[in-house]
């Protein structure tokens, strides 16, 4: 919010320069991220009266003005504007004045032949307007007729006698976008005098017939002030009141919209001002009842910017008689707005629900300063005191007289709470530490410091029944960010001032570990990153494409409208992207949720996915032969090697319910023999064709719930190394005939439990179909490898071993062995 300085001052005397108050707010959590020193803007600019105007004798569009800056002779001043004439007063920037905005120093030269010792000014010139048809003249009627002597300084004239601070508030804050909560901000820094502007309510005329309020929905809309104005003189608003609305931003209009933009910067409190007569034509010139409703299907409004917008049942409107004649909070509507022939207006004062503006302004597109304050929500406390002022303005500025008001409130709306908390000075002292001022001893920050401070700020402090404690009572402004004790501690923190805490460590330390589920993640990251994985982060919103999605009542883009089911989709897509930036395939991996709904309930879980393919050889040393795609037994390595890193024995059972997948070169992934890991397969060649991708490229999903099952015990425990078998090895090939139905991971692990401890590894090495092996079955041979960690095997004690393993195949497999 821009804040003048000169506004300020009258609500608080600041004491503090510019610079130093800029600091000040800084340290007190609202960063100026701008000072505007207009002051600088026209220093050297007189007030000049043109006495007298004459063509110049060469240049048809220039004139030669003889103007009275105050001094003993008249200016020469060669002039381009059409509307300079005689008798005018002008701003005049004298020789040696620097103009910053146009960067142009006023130095005496010719113009065509005719000495020129200054400039006459437009406002474009002087900073207030980015552009001008001519030199700015000032009104005489709008001055006292002492106000404009030539010579004088113009930047009180102007408005430019001033500095503007470009403040920004947190979130939290929303009494900062108002000068009275800025004002009292200053006060609570500085422990200066606050001065609000008068609030009285003004007299009531009751001449007119009552006006009626009806609000459907409690919540929305708890309060609403309607208050009916008649005789209104409409013109230019005075000159102090279009200076402030232009310093703070906003262009002035006319008296009646003037004032409501002005109460909206002073307290904050957004106001809106219908034309009665138009309200009255727009509602089928019955007796007005204004009401507050949601928008129903088919309506449309033309607001203030000329946009036909069809509303939403999310858009809370304003209505005459059930006719929509505003956006409520957000923006009013053309056909009722205040115009030239306007003599009665109808002015609104209300309290919206910030949840519900804020749906209705981004359901339609649009954000006003009105919606920016609702949205982080008003002060209903206040709403009277802003209603009041506005009616004093509109008396004072437009002859207003005030014929007729009603309030409509919903039970929300009639007993505002009052919030007490319970402050412990012993909590304050240890959350914030001790602090120290320049060569003190640090020490715990002062009782009696306190209570003052939450004084400042509107706080009604009061001793608790125990030593050390204080009941504090929220002024209603700090409703919005006040709600627990912590809050209360971090305002004395902050009016104390940060940078008088002394740097402490926290007397007792425990030691810092990670937690069980911190660790994991820790532990399968490093993981796949050793196996040349990229890490990989995605949005879990996606598009919708299934019913199992679940879906978002109100997204911000249909494209992001749906979280997704599983991690693979969002790979392909990476996959895919980098492919066509030129980047080369992507071997990535990604941990995050994925979620899903049935008709019982939605479901939330964790998963790890990943994608290889493609030619892993580098562009840049391979320059000639054909590509090699990575292989499905490559791609099984990669995931293999990092199944052994984590120390993990997992089976591999064929798979084709997955349509994304080759139905040939699918597997799901087991441990443990009945816990399902996830599922591995290459991608279809229909979807690979689809999306231009290379020919090989394999994707997986791990469930991290069987993850955790498997590796969290492991992780309390310490790593040993088991020394290698310095004796030699004795392999034994195995060939038999098998059913093709028996998975080849459930013929490992029988053959393992068989072989015992001295069974080193088993490798299959050879698989054919084809002619001499009988119909339904395929030769398999294994290599498998006997080994004694403490002497060389013989035969004798190695034979009876792989008996066994024999054994074992034909009575639970029905294998058919081979010599």
């Amino acid at each position: 919010m821009r804040i003048s300085l000169n506004w300020l001052n009258e609500l608080v005397t600041v004491q503090l320069s510019p610079v130093d108050l800029a600091d000040a707010l800084t340290m007190a959590g609202f960063e100026v991220e701008d000072i505007e020193d207009r002051r600088t803007w026209a220093d050297g600019v007189v007030v000049g009266r043109v006495v007298e105007r004459t063509p110049h004798p060469d240049a048809d569009k220039l004139s030669v003005c003889q103007v009275n800056i105050g001094q003993a002779q008249p200016s020469t001043i060669v002039c381009g504007a059409a509307n300079v004439r005689a008798d005018a007063y002008v701003a005049v920037a004298t020789v040696d004045t620097y103009l910053p905005v146009v960067d142009l120093t006023i130095k005496p030269r010719k113009l065509r032949g005719v000495p020129s010792a200054g400039m006459i000014c437009s406002l474009a010139e002087l900073g207030l307007a980015k552009e001008s048809e001519g030199i700015h003249i000032f009104e005489v009627d709008a001055f006292e007729s002492e106000a404009l002597e030539p010579g004088q300084d113009v930047r009180p004239l102007l408005g430019l006698d001033d500095v503007i601070l470009d403040v920004t508030s947190t979130a939290n804050r929303a009494d900062a976008l108002s000068m009275v909560g800025i004002a009292r901000e200053v006060a609570a820094i500085t422990e200066a005098t606050l001065r609000l502007p008068a609030t009285d309510a003004p007299p009531l005329a009751v001449s007119h017939p009552t006006l009626a309020i009806e609000l459907k929905d409690e919540k929305a809309c708890p309060i609403y002030i309607g208050t009916v104005l008649e005789n209104i003189t409409l013109a230019p608003s005075p000159l102090w009141l279009q200076q402030r609305l232009q310093a703070s931003g906003t262009r002035p209009i006319n008296n009646v919209v003037d004032i409501t933009n002005y109460v909206l910067l002073e307290w904050g409190q957004p106001l809106h001002a219908f034309d009665r007569e138009r309200l009255l034509a727009a509602s089928g010139n019955k007796g007005l009842t204004l009401g507050v409703r949601y928008g129903r299907p088919g309506e449309s409004l033309v607001t203030l910017d000329s946009q036909d917008r069809q509303l939403q049942p999310e858009t809370l409107l304003i209505t005459a008689n059930d006719q929509p004649v505003a956006l409520a909070g957000v923006m009013g509507g053309e056909a009722t707005e205040v115009g030239d022939d306007t003599q009665a207006v109808v002015l609104e004062a209300a309290y919206f629900d910030a949840a519900v503006i804020r749906r209705s302004a981004r359901n339609q597109g649009l954000r006003t300063e009105a919606s920016a304050r609702y949205e982080r929500g008003v002060n209903p406390a206040e709403l009277p005191l802003a209603c009041n002022r506005a009616l004093q303005l509109l008396q004072d500025l437009a002859g207003a007289t005030v014929v007729a008001q009603t309030v409509g409130t919903t039970p929300l709306g009639e007993a505002l709470p009052e919030r007490v908390i319970t402050l412990r000075l012993d909590r304050v002292t240890q959350l914030l530490g001790p602090v120290v001022n320049l060569g003190d001893t640090p020490q715990p920050i002062p009782a009696d410091r306190i209570q003052p401070l939450l004084e400042t700020l509107g706080c009604q402090v009061i001793p608790g029944d125990v030593a050390g404690t204080w009941a504090v009572t929220v002024p209603p402004y700090r409703y919005r960010d006040l709600e627990r004790e912590i809050d209360l501690i971090e305002e004395v923190a902050r009016l104390y001032g940060y940078n008088h805490f002394a740097d402490t460590l926290p007397q007792k330390s425990a030691g810092g570990y990670l937690s069980v589920e911190a660790a994991l993640s820790r532990r399968v990251r490093e993981t796949f990153r050793a196996a040349g994985l990229t890490e990989l982060l995605h949005y879990s919103l996606t598009k919708p494409v299934s019913d199992r999605q679940v879906t978002l009542a109100n997204p911000l883009f249909p494209e992001y409208s749906a979280l997704r089911q599983d991690l693979i989709d969002g790979l392909i897509e990476a996959y895919e992207f980098n492919l066509n930036q030129g980047n080369g395939p992507l071997n990535g991996f990604e941990i995050g949720h994925i979620f899903w709904q049935d008709d019982q309930d939605i479901h939330e879980v964790k998963a790890v996915g990943g994608i290889v393919g493609g030619d892993g050889r580098s562009s840049q040393w391979v320059t000639s032969g054909q590509e090699q795609p990575l292989t499905w037994y490559e791609a099984k390595g990669i995931l293999a090697g990092v199944f052994q890193r984590l120390g993990l024995t997992v089976d591999y059972r064929a798979d084709a319910s997955d349509p994304r997948l080759h139905p040939g070169r699918t597997a799901t992934l087991w441990v443990r023999g009945r816990l399902e890991l996830g599922r591995f397969g290459q991608l279809h060649p229909q979807l690979q064709q689809q999306r231009q991708l290379p020919a090989e490229v394999y994707v997986f999903q791990l469930n991290w719930e069987v993850l955790e099952t498997c590796l969290v015990p492991g992780l309390q425990k310490s790593v040993k190394f088991v020394p290698y078998s310095t004796f030699p090895a004795s392999d034994r090939d195995l060939a038999f005939y098998a059913p093709l139905e028996t998975p080849v991971a459930d013929l490992e692990a029988a053959m393992r439990k068989a072989g015992g401890k001295l069974l080193e590894s088993v490798a299959l090495f050879d698989q054919y179909r084809g002619e001499g092996v009988p119909q339904g079955q395929r030769s398999l041979a294994f290599r498998l490898v006997y080994r004694s960690p403490d002497k060389t095997l013989t035969d004798d004690a190695v034979e009876p071993v792989h008996q066994k393993v024999r054994t074992t195949l034909e009575k639970q497999f029905g294998v058919t062995l081979r010599s």
